[in-house]
């Protein structure tokens, strides 16, 4: 729009307050979305945390967030949906609570490439396992089973829960510590009160580490708790 040259001042000033009044309403705009570098440093930060506790160096992709609807945020909160764990591909949320609370949810690729171990030969139920017994693979740990030993120094002092074939990843769930009660075998019992210990015989009801509790059928058919203190004795403070 052309403004004409000897046009009052007043009305001059107004036409200029209209046409700039878009640009500044557009500008605005721009101002008030959240960044979406925030974000994606936000949940890179989380994931890292979450990764800690794997060997290796973490690769974290994050996808762009898109951010058309949301406002600028004081704190963001990422976190995992109930019952999620880490995967390959997965979502991460991410909430603001102020000053105007929303939630978004971000795609995230994740590995960390490092060692986890196979039985190297059969290991029978019951067989207390070393190093030795053990093998090295190369892969993504993020994609490995829960529990996946990538450590051998952990099957120091443990046995076979079951029988692991060769070539198997071998698990926190195949391991029994060899101090361990195991569920049907019979246990010495020692009751200890103010000065006094009382022993008998009992047979566990269940399998427990030690310094776990497990429960024991006494020879008379009364189920008491204590202490597992090593794989042939409970103990239970009167």
């Amino acid at each position: 729009m052309k403004i004409p040259a000897r046009l009052p001042r007043a009305r001059a000033g107004c036409l200029a307050a209209l046409l700039l009044a878009p640009m500044a309403a557009t500008h605005g705009q721009e101002a008030a979305v959240q960044a979406p570098e925030a974000i994606a440093i936000a949940v890179q930060a989380y994931l890292q945390e979450q990764l800690a506790a794997l060997p290796g160096q973490p690769s974290i992709v994050i996808d762009p967030p898109r951010v058309e609807r949301l406002a600028p945020c004081d704190a963001l909160s990422p976190f995992m949906s109930s019952g999620m764990k880490l995967r390959s591909r997965m979502t991460v949320g991410v909430r603001c609570n102020a000053p105007k609370a929303w939630t978004t949810y971000v795609q995230a690729t994740v590995s960390v490439p490092g060692y986890y171990y196979v039985a190297s030969r059969m290991i029978a139920a019951g067989q207390a396992l070393s190093p030795d017994d053990l093998a090295p693979r190369e892969g993504d740990l993020v994609a490995l089973p829960p529990g996946a030993i990538t450590d051998p120094q952990t099957v120091v002092g443990m046995t076979a829960a079951y029988r692991i074939n060769a070539g198997q990843p071998v698990k926190n769930t195949a391991l029994r510590n060899a101090q361990s009660v195991v569920r049907g075998s019979n246990v010495r019992i020692n009751a200890r009160g103010n000065g006094f210990v009382v022993s008998s015989e009992g047979q566990a009801l269940d399998n427990a580490a030690p310094g776990a509790m497990v429960q024991v059928r006494t020879a008379g058919g009364q189920v008491v708790s204590g202490v597992v203190r090593n794989a042939a004795l409970v103990e239970i403070q009167l």
